[in-house]
């Protein structure tokens, strides 16, 4: 069955208080169309400016993940964002009337209740996942930290935690399958030292903290006075040190809740790659730096990766696609069925091959003494291989066909003569849009590159026989 792009059913808002700025406001979620992604809306500014979830617009992580754009900020995305990876929705505008997302209790849980309220729709366009094809890794050394992804089926998650302390030392997180993140990751809250904790409230940095909406970790002695002076501060009638080292502000969801928030902290930021993933992360002692850090090597990696579709080829790889899967995709038959194997596919590319031989009927009268493959037979190939490509983003492609409605700047290199491997690499050059597709084409024999052309296509449903 294919995955499909999700969106909400329904607008929902959610109130509340930033963390940092101590903003009161309400942010509201509403369904947006397909290929949109996650984007925030500042309606509190005239101009009503949208910003991306994107990681491109990581400014800052001291404390959080902070997105700007044209200095319009939009602080602590990360527990909202992580929520949406959790619950598979692709596709949200988020409104919001002050700079940060509300902290709610310092989880996930809220923001989850709001996307089951609004109900989850599934839309009529194939998700686009970011497929890990090798480890990518990102390391801090000093400070011990490295984040790890490798090829996966799924998206899966590993953590471990240390700091050091006798409260809280080493702990460990695992995440099997996304599925499972409104169980048992959504509800864990953010934590932080009593040390830090003073800090921050003696630097005027958490305007909206209360002992609410985070775990408090005491990692030193402290004094009745101290303690007495945290209650009237917070507005509590009492605050004490419980036997497990943390205020009695709260009590633990699970003995490696920080561990667990760490994890969530991490799907969050990675969701910033706006699309989702198929590898399995390991990380240890991670944060919202190196996360992110991390989330913009992939990035660069895949960009670089996708820059590099070119020879050597294995055209002798066991196939994505053999003749007998191409005949069910493309309507063409022989002597004009030209595309033999599909070596490669991914959401944005596909390699496929020819093999040129003597018996091709064409070389009968094109040249017989010295046979050369007609290049209007070189565009036609690799018209048939961007139409596989394309008619792979529709279910049921049988139903459909793809009929080409520009083919720009081709360029023939060299000749293709009997004998020769024919490989066409072909990149999309923007997101598919109204079934109109646009691609950019090189083939190769070899490593030489014998054409090159710009393709637009047309995905169009058959008629009803």
């Amino acid at each position: 069955m294919a995955d499909k792009q999700k969106t909400i059913g329904k607008s929902v808002t959610i109130s509340g208080t930033g963390l940092h700025t101590g903003q009161l406001g309400e942010m509201t979620f509403h369904s947006a169309p397909v290929n949109h992604g996650i984007k925030f809306r500042r309606v509190d500014i005239d101009s009503n400016p949208i910003i991306d979830a994107d990681v491109s617009l990581v400014v800052n992580t001291e404390r959080g993940t902070t997105l700007a754009k044209n200095s319009v900020f939009i602080y602590t995305p990360e527990h909202v964002l992580a929520a949406f990876m959790g619950m598979g929705i692709d596709n949200v505008l988020i409104d919001l009337d002050m700079e940060e997302i509300p902290i709610k209790d310092g989880s996930s849980k809220y923001f989850i209740e709001a996307v089951k309220e609004a109900g989850i729709v599934e839309q009529n366009a194939l998700r686009k996942y970011l497929v890990i094809e090798e480890p990518i890794s990102y390391e801090i050394p000093e400070s011990s930290v490295k984040l790890l992804i490798e090829p996966a089926e799924e998206f899966s998650i590993s953590v471990v935690i240390d700091y050091e302390t006798d409260v809280l030392g080493q702990q460990e997180a695992h995440l099997d399958s996304i599925h499972n993140f409104e169980d048992e990751i959504a509800s864990c809250r953010t934590f932080v030292f009593l040390h830090e904790l003073e800090f921050l409230l003696s630097n005027n940095l958490i305007k909206g903290g209360d002992l609410n909406n985070a775990i408090v970790f005491v990692n030193r002695e402290v004094s009745q006075e101290d303690l007495d002076k945290l209650a009237e501060l917070f507005n509590k009638p009492k605050v004490k040190v419980k036997p497990n080292g943390i205020l009695n502000n709260l009590d633990l969801i699970y003995q490696n809740e920080p561990a667990r928030h760490k994890l969530l902290d991490i799907i969050g930021d990675i969701s910033l790659l706006g699309m989702p993933i198929k590898g399995r992360i390991t990380a240890t002692r991670p944060g919202h730096q190196a996360n992110t850090e991390f989330a913009k090597k992939i990035r660069n990696h895949k960009i670089n990766k996708a820059m590099l579709k070119k020879p050597p080829f294995d055209i002798y790889a066991k196939p994505y696609y053999d003749i007998n899967d191409i005949k069910k995709i493309l309507p063409h038959r022989p002597p004009f069925l030209l595309v033999d194997k599909v070596l490669q596919m991914s959401d944005d590319h596909i390699v496929a091959m020819k093999s040129v031989s003597l018996n091709e009927p064409y070389f009968v009268g094109h040249f017989p003494d010295e046979p050369i493959m007609p290049g209007v037979l070189q565009v036609e190939a690799m018209a048939q291989a961007g139409g596989i490509f394309v008619l792979n983003s529709v279910d049921q492609p049988e139903l459909y066909s793809t009929y080409f409605l520009k083919i720009n700047d081709v360029r023939f290199r060299s000749k293709v003569v009997p004998g020769d491997v024919l490989v066409f690499s072909i990149e999309l050059t923007a997101p598919i849009k109204r079934g109109i597709c646009s691609m950019h084409g090189k083939a190769y024999v070899g490593d030489k590159l014998v054409m090159e052309g710009h393709l637009v296509a047309q995905i169009i449903k058959n008629k009803e026989k």
